[in-house]
């Protein structure tokens, strides 16, 4: 478990553009991708997921969705991301079995990793490591923390928030596994290229 991960954009309601967006960021080498979106029209919400789905499966990329671990299961997603007010993580694993990638994210707490651990976590993600879009009011975590937790985490590291080609090499070098980007890739003029920026820092 290593390379960019990229979370879908929340402003896009459309599942064709979608997953042209997706297609895009997966030919940019894009390894893993993350379905997110706020809205609450159930019928889109399906809508999209499955378009993001149908593209990652398309590819052999994996794909999980953000909060929704029984339609993640139901859809035929590899997993899901699951924040802390999300559901429990150990009822996603029983629900998955073995083989699926389930996260949770862990802000900047070593307490929360080792629950996460506990309860199956594939991957621990930590962050905000910089100011972002998606998440302007999360948690703020220095690089230098980051590096404690990468050490402590008996799992993959996913380092998240406002992470850029630009900064992007520092991260790494904190030995962390991944670099979940969103509004970098998605919301970029050529999001192919922005995508393979961030692949090749791996």
């Amino acid at each position: 478990m290593r390379g960019l991960y990229a979370i879908t954009d929340a402003s896009v309601f459309d599942p064709d553009v979608l997953s042209q967006h997706v297609g895009e960021v997966i030919d940019g080498g894009a390894v893993m991708i993350q379905f997110r979106h706020k809205t609450t029209d159930h019928g889109l919400y399906e809508s999209l997921a499955e378009a993001v789905i149908e593209t990652c499966r398309a590819s052999g990329t994996a794909c999980l969705l953000n909060d929704h671990m029984r339609m993640a299961h139901t859809l035929g997603a590899h997993g899901a991301h699951l924040g802390q007010t999300d559901g429990s993580l150990s009822e996603a694993r029983q629900l998955f079995g073995d083989q699926a990638i389930l996260g949770r994210t862990c802000h900047d707490s070593k307490e929360l990793m080792e629950q996460a651990v506990r309860d199956g976590a594939s991957y621990c993600a930590f962050g905000r490591l910089f100011e972002s879009e998606t998440k302007p009011n999360a948690h703020g975590l220095s690089l230098s923390h980051l590096s404690v937790l990468v050490e402590q985490c008996p799992v993959p590291v996913v380092a998240i928030g406002g992470i850029t080609a630009d900064n992007g090499r520092q991260v790494l070098d904190t030995g962390v596994s991944m670099l979940a980007v969103s509004a970098a890739v998605f919301r970029a003029k050529d999001i192919g290229n922005a995508a393979r920026r961030l692949s090749q820092l791996f």
